[in-house]
């Protein structure tokens, strides 16, 4: 009879658990695409942004071309990820007058910061916006521009401006402003921001060249 009712109990507690399992792997699973959906919402509106309509004739949805795959670990890109990391192109009459660089900074204070780094053909920063955060709010959550125009403050920044031992927030001595009671958030983005203007920089004959690579 004991014996009957633990084997009783252990089925039922095995057919909850089944259960229980299918049911988080489902919720993960539409979760997971919704916040993919409105990942891609973000990234075109931080495209169109970036980079204005009145600037270029192309589609910056279209054109693309694949990040180098040296390149990725210091862009904070995953190689195992199963969606290609791509740079937008902005063109006019056929010349690129501007990239958008995905990028991630992995030590913001709530983990990664999910970001795109426009560039002009000069270096310049073109603009950049944050795509997904878990930054705290009323604190960190300042580098959303609905937030604060801090992120603004990079247009027109370049490697020689600051020069490289600038590109700190200015609690470590460099330019950039940090955030009241949140100096991690600002920081994790300035140091970033500074690694993809450096790729830029080193593949800038690759990335700028109206050839499609083969």
């Amino acid at each position: 009879m004991l014996v009957a009712s633990i084997s009783k109990n252990s089925l039922l507690l095995f057919l909850f658990a089944v259960v229980t399992a299918g049911l988080l792997a489902f919720t993960y699973v539409n979760t997971k695409s919704t916040i993919v959906a409105a990942e891609r919402q973000a990234a075109k509106r931080a495209l169109q942004e970036i980079v204005s309509a009145n600037r270029i004739d192309n589609d910056l949805m279209v054109d693309a071309i694949e990040v180098p795959v040296a390149a990725l670990e210091i862009l904070g890109l995953s190689k195992e990820s199963n969606d290609k990391h791509t740079i937008a192109i902005g063109k006019k009459n056929n010349h690129i007058i501007a990239i958008i660089v995905p990028a991630i900074a992995p030590d913001g204070y709530g983990g990664e910061i999910k970001l795109l780094v426009g560039v002009n053909s000069d270096g310049s920063v073109a603009g950049v916006r944050v795509l997904a955060h878990q930054e705290t709010p009323g604190l960190g959550d300042k580098v959303d521009l609905k937030r604060s125009d801090w992120i603004l403050s990079f247009n027109q920044r370049s490697l020689s401006n600051p020069l490289p031992a600038k590109w700190k927030v200015k609690k470590d001595g460099g330019k950039f402003d940090q955030f009241t009671g949140a100096t991690i958030t600002p920081r994790a983005i300035v140091k970033q921001v500074y690694n993809v203007l450096t790729v830029v920089r080193d593949y800038h004959p690759l990335l700028f060249s109206t050839e499609k690579p083969q």
